[in-house]
């Protein structure tokens, strides 16, 4: 099984996968978590450039979703394909639609596109379920109480975009995708979570 988490940042999503990732060992199920970019060492590398190079290196939007979908694509070979085969339950913080949202939706590039690039670079492998975090981005944006990276420093419009990227994409995407309202208490997100996984992996069971 293969949960993912997304959302604007500051919408609690990294809080919500470690009480997911919890609620999972508890139920004696040992998950593989990884993020995306990231958890392989070119995975790690790529991160460092497009998150905290800082802004003396331009980077094109297409040059940006590239750089993504090779972690992700190196991220899909090294961890989460052999997890699965292997029967193991994987959760990652962000996959593709976070792509088609940041690049697509909000940074320009034709969201068909970053799609088409996105299936060849996961080759197939696709969440059985995402989780998205849906917060108003001025709400969001008052959570961050660390140093900005390179993408949480564009601005309120850039969120606004994001924001409705993401819930254009829950609409298209269908099913697959629940949106959850983070405006609510850490308990009460995280109660919404587990009650939609546990129907999720009682079905499969």
């Amino acid at each position: 099984m293969f949960f993912s988490f997304d959302g604007i940042d500051g919408g609690g999503k990294s809080t919500q996968l470690e009480l997911f990732g919890e609620w999972l060992r508890q139920r004696g199920v040992e998950p593989i978590v990884c993020r995306d970019p990231g958890s392989t060492p070119l995975g790690e590398r790529v991160r460092e450039i497009l998150l905290d190079s800082g802004d003396e290196t331009p980077i094109a939007a297409r040059s940006e979703m590239l750089l993504y979908m090779a972690a992700r694509a190196q991220l899909v070979e090294e961890v989460i394909r052999p997890a699965l085969a292997a029967g193991r339950t994987v959760v990652s913080d962000r996959y593709l639609l976070a792509n088609v949202v940041y690049q697509g939706h909000a940074g320009g590039l034709a969201v068909e596109a970053v799609r088409a690039v996105g299936a060849v670079a996961t080759d197939g492998v696709t969440p059985d379920c995402t989780f998205l975090l849906d917060l108003d981005p001025a709400a969001a944006h008052g959570r961050l109480d660390r140093e900005l990276d390179r993408m949480e420093r564009r601005g309120d419009d850039y969120r606004q975009r994001l924001r409705e990227g993401f819930l254009t994409e829950a609409r298209h995407m269908g099913a697959g995708v629940h949106v959850i309202d983070a405006a609510r208490t850490i308990d009460q997100v995280h109660a919404e979570i587990t009650t939609i996984a546990a129907r999720i992996l009682g079905a499969s069971t």
